[in-house]
Order: C-alpha cells, then structure tokens, then sequence
C-alpha cells in the first residue's frame, strides 16, 4: 500500500496506465481473461501462451496480445507469460488485489441471492451491509451465515462511512433506482452495480454499471431465433 496516496502499489514493471483510453470491450474481455488464468492456475499451469488463452475464449492469440498491450509488457517471446505473474498484474489493473467494501439495497429475492453468493469475497468485495425501506426486513439477517443485517435505509451515511464502503449494488424497482441512487450517491458512494430496469443520472465521478437481466435474455433468444432462421432459409439461388 501506499501511504502516501492511501492506493495499493503498482506491480513491478506495470507502468501507470490511463484506463479511461482503454476500449470498453478490451476492459471486460480482461475479466475474462482473468478467469481462465485462475482456472489454469488451480491447475497447476506455470506459464501459458496467448493462444491457448485465446482458444479458452474462441479469441485469437493476436487479440489476446493487443489487449493486454493497452496495459504494458507481458511476457517473453518464446516462453509465453508467467501465470501467477500476469494474474497479479491483471488483478492490480481491474483493481480486485485488494477488498472492497459493497452495500446492497434492496432485500428481495434477487438481494437474497446475492448476499448469499460466496463468490464475491474471492473476487475481492465484501458485502458488509443491507438496507430496506420495509420495516419488516429490517433487523433480519440473511446472506453467507447469517452474516449480514438489513438496515434501515436512515442509517445509510453513517454505516456508508463507518465502514468505509465505496460500493452499493441496486436491486430495487425500476420507479425508485433513481431515488436511491441519489441516496447512495450523498452517502459517498463512488461506483454502482445496478439491477434495477431503469438508467441512472450520477455524477461524473460515480461509475455505473447496469445489469438488466431481461434485455440479457432477450439478447439470448434473438440469438437462437437468428440461428433457427439462418437454417430454416432457403438456399440462395445461383446466377
């Protein structure tokens, strides 16, 4: 860590990098390189070649380098990279080397499914707090063990700040996303996971990123539809 700026330190030969220049699509195929890697890793894997982590992803190798060029030098030619070395490095680029401290609103089924999801601590964020505006809820412990204690939404700057939270998750109607996320937002909220079916309106220095599990699934039937009707057309006629 370093003291100076409160941020973790930079990797051995990572330059800084200007990550708001990188093209969005590189930045998520980056998860999902991340993912094969620890895959490999647990395999036991020491060193890994750009195309075999291609052939993972039904990417080419030549696509895999340019990605991982946006962020510095990775590896020897002939050799390949270092697997824990380039799962470091891409986990200091996508910052999950160390742990963020998330709130989820919203309590619901969907909320519940998401405090008990034991993923998200091996990934680096700790969901520390929940909070609903159902007095009902309120008080109940729910998620991995029991382990988190839904709170009334009163008590959201207090708790945002006690615990040094800079992530809130949204899971709540499409007609309040806006109101609550202006709440989490005030309370010093600095980046939203938002599940809710509606936009959001944030400051310039709060990120936002929306899952809509319903436009996911559109996205899914259209295209097994575009392959049904690509066989189901008639052959083309020739000239």
């Amino acid at each position: 860590m370093d003291h100076t700026t409160g941020q973790p330190h930079s990797p051995d030969n990572m330059p800084p990098t200007r990550k708001a220049s990188v093209p969005a699509p590189a930045v998520q195929r980056l998860s999902l390189y991340l993912r094969e890697l620890e895959a490999f890793h647990k395999q036991g894997v020491q060193t890994i070649s750009s195309r075999q982590i291609g052939e993972r992803l039904s990417l080419t190798d030549a696509q895999v380098r340019k990605d991982l060029a946006y962020f510095g030098q990775f590896g020897q030619a002939g050799i390949g990279y270092r697997v824990d070395e380039l799962v470091g490095r891409i986990r200091w680029i996508l910052g999950t080397d160390h742990t963020w401290n998330g709130l989820l609103v919203g309590a619901g089924n969907l909320g519940r499914a998401l405090l008990s999801y034991r993923g998200f601590l091996g990934k680096g964020f700790h969901i520390v707090a929940a909070f609903d505006n159902d007095p009902a809820l309120v008080g109940e412990r729910i998620g991995v063990r029991l382990g988190v204690e839904v709170l009334p939404m009163e008590r959201l700057a207090e708790v945002v700040a006690d615990r040094a939270i800079q992530i809130a998750i949204l899971c709540v109607p499409a007609d309040v996303a806006q109101t609550v996320a202006e709440q989490v937002v005030a309370a010093g909220i600095k980046g939203i996971l938002n599940f809710a079916p509606a936009p959001l309106s944030t400051p310039d220095d709060v990120a936002v990123v929306s899952v809509d599990l319903s436009v996911r699934l559109e996205q899914l039937a259209f295209r097994i539809s575009a392959r049904r009707l690509a066989e189901d057309a008639p052959p083309a006629k020739s000239r």
